[in-house]
């Protein structure tokens, strides 16, 4: 699959998130419940997510992966339990789409970094991955994820 890659500008990010270390395994078990919990409390609170759900990854060690799940909001919304307000920092992302299984992103991960790199930049080493559908909702339906890298 050829990626597209580029370089976006963006501004802060207010964010509820749930953050763990975990095996690869436990991903979707952890995801669900995260994004669960969220969506519950934003209720309570009478507020919506302003974008798609999100994975920050902090490290790569698949038996002790350093994760974050959660969704963009409007403004900074007050903390409840494992849910808390963060933001993600602005300034420059680089930026592809993928479509197709969560598990075969990683072409998609190499294309970028090599993108980056070429353009003078260098991942901060955390990645962001926006979930932009939801393939359990209409099984016809493709996953993308859209890959982000924070830029030095």
């Amino acid at each position: 699959m050829k990626y597209e890659c580029k370089i976006i500008e963006v501004r802060d990010q207010p964010v509820l998130a749930i953050r763990t270390i975990t095996a690869v395994e436990n991903l979707p078990a952890f995801f669900g419940e995260a994004y669960g919990s969220i969506m519950r409390y934003l209720g309570e609170l009478g507020e919506q997510p302003v974008g798609m759900p999100f994975a920050a990854y902090y490290n790569l060690d698949m038996k002790a992966l350093d994760v974050e799940a959660g969704f963009p909001v409007a403004r900074n919304l007050p903390e409840k339990g494992k849910i808390k307000s963060s933001k993600i920092n602005a300034g420059k992302f680089g930026i592809t789409l993928h479509t197709g299984s969560y598990d075969s992103v990683g072409p998609a991960y190499e294309a970028l970094t090599d993108f980056v790199k070429q353009k003078g930049y260098d991942p901060t080493g955390v990645a962001y991955e926006y979930y932009l559908n939801d393939p359990t909702e209409d099984p016809s339906v493709k996953p993308e994820t859209e890959i982000r890298f924070p830029l030095k």
